[in-house]
């Protein structure tokens, strides 16, 4: 399945919800993509909510659906709640803690630095977007890439960051410290809805 390209505001309100947690997305048009984006009404089905719910994570992250579902098929494996679990996985991918650190200022930016061998990881570097870091590793910039002009004005924009993640601004070098509790993550997420929709 090929990675979507399109506008991620179109995904925003197709789904109601920021993608970008930013809430940018639905400030100017609160309602649906399209020509009858206004006129659509109606209660949706428990199966269209628990879809709703999977697809607002999935945009959020970036995924397409094989990759979404391995990561929850993985989460299924772990001890613990699924749905927190999930999370969690998705929480700890590469491109997703640059977006996080705040070298880049959206995850599709994030993604793109990762492609171009931009990130290292324990001073390795890693161009693997889906890389899975652990609680300890250290994230950082090439050397030569610290003075991009895109991180350091993504990095300037950079008002507060997430507990789980130490930032120092001399080395530029960031610690993925731990796992994200569940109360640090988007409280307008469901994750109990998602693990209904695939245990159908």
């Amino acid at each position: 399945m090929a990675r979507y390209t399109g506008p991620s505001y179109k995904q925003a309100r197709r789904v109601s919800f920021s993608v970008g947690e930013t809430g940018k997305e639905l400030a100017r048009r609160p309602y649906g993509p399209g020509q009858h984006g206004q006129d659509r009404k109606g209660k949706l089905s428990d199966y269209g909510t628990q879809l709703k719910e999977k697809q607002k994570v999935r945009f959020m992250y970036g995924l397409n659906e094989r990759q979404f579902r391995k990561t929850f098929e993985e989460a299924a494996k772990m001890k613990g709640i699924q749905g927190v679990n999930f999370l969690r996985l998705l929480e700890s991918r590469l491109d997703n803690l640059v977006y996080r650190i705040g070298f880049a200022s959206t995850r599709r930016g994030a993604r793109q630095l990762v492609n171009h061998g931009h990130v290292t990881v324990n001073g390795k570097k890693v161009d693997i977007p889906s890389y899975r870091c652990k609680p300890g590793d250290v994230i950082t910039m090439k050397e030569d890439d610290k003075n991009l002009k895109v991180v350091a004005e993504s990095l300037s924009k950079v008002s507060k960051r997430v507990e789980f993640i130490t930032y120092d601004e001399g080395k530029m070098e960031a610690t993925y410290v731990r796992y994200p509790e569940r109360n640090e993550l988007n409280a307008d997420v469901n994750e109990a809805l998602i693990v209904e929709f695939y245990n159908k």
